[in-house]
């Protein structure tokens, strides 16, 4: 019983890498350079459904293969420590409803804890970003949060999307296991 539990958690962490990948695919360029994606979604699903070690580790590798294969490598380290940065935003706010959301209005919270968590993340890499490259902080802080508004439209997006297949894929998940 114990090694079927293993294999089915190595194979829905593998799923939900590949869903963050595929939903990371799926993806409106915006005139900033940024893209609008499905991918932070799935890590939120995934971490709600998986718990946040296997959930986090499912997105990280999702963004990181879809970094690969698409020309960002030297982002895909950051994507992976991304997922477990955001991923404790999403897992404090989860343990606020006793590891248990059950109402909507719950999942809109996590997901904005989430989204918190995600905005920061951002704003601080492409500010570090443009230290590197020279600028000066105040300046490489303003010109980073051109880069936000790709962000909060991710954040709405995820916010819609967790809230609406969250409960019915907890309630599949409960089948599968019951």
């Amino acid at each position: 019983m114990k090694q079927t539990k293993s294999i089915q958690a190595i194979t829905l962490t593998a799923l939900f890498a590949a869903l963050t990948f595929i939903g990371t695919t799926i993806k409106i360029p915006l005139p900033t350079g940024a893209f609008v994606h499905l991918g932070n979604a799935m890590l939120l699903l995934a971490i709600l459904l998986l718990g946040y070690f296997k959930g986090a580790l499912a997105g990280g590798l999702g963004f990181a293969i879809f970094d690969l294969l698409n020309g960002y490598a030297t982002e895909a380290p950051y994507f992976i420590l991304e997922s477990f940065i955001v991923g404790l935003f999403a897992i404090f706010a989860i343990r606020l409803f006793k590891n248990n959301p059950t109402k909507i209005w719950q999942i809109i919270v996590i997901g904005l804890f989430t989204g918190i968590g995600k905005i920061i993340m951002t704003q601080v890499k492409n500010t570090v970003v443009l230290l590197i490259a020279g600028s000066n902080l105040s300046n490489a802080f303003i010109a980073a949060s051109i880069k936000l508004p790709a962000t909060l439209i991710n954040v709405v997006s995820t916010i819609i999307i967790v809230s609406i297949l969250y409960f019915p894929l907890k309630k599949l998940n409960q089948r599968l296991n019951g």
